[in-house]
């Protein structure tokens, strides 16, 4: 049986690796497209919302929030013309998702998700 310290180790080491592959393409002196930056943002800033959640499980809703909001954004701004629709539309459903979390207007079976 695998306990709750296993699982907080693995997310770590999974939020570390996130960081790593981010910003190896800045450590290996890649020439640095809008598309490096805004991988390396994105995967940046879910690892440090995967610490934040697996530390502090009440602030899901609002880092599921702002990750949505960067992901739409980020996405929105870097990315070339039929990515940047795909990434704009995928942060408003989080965004969209967020909310309704926060007003418990979704199914059982996903608000536990949120409130544990």
């Amino acid at each position: 049986m695998v306990n709750v310290k296993m699982f907080k180790l693995l997310g770590v080491m999974l939020a570390v690796m996130l960081i790593v592959w981010a910003i190896s393409p800045f450590l290996r002196h890649q020439p640095i497209t809008n598309e490096i930056m805004a991988t390396a943002i994105i995967l940046i800033l879910i690892a440090v919302a995967y610490f934040i959640i697996l530390f502090n499980p009440s602030w899901t809703k609002a880092v599921f929030f702002f990750e949505g909001i960067v992901i739409g954004v980020s996405g929105y701004m870097l990315l070339a013309h039929p990515y940047n629709i795909g990434f704009a539309i995928v942060g408003i459903i989080i965004v969209l998702i967020a909310v309704l979390a926060y007003l418990q207007k979704l199914p059982p079976s996903i608000l536990k998700w949120f409130y544990r």
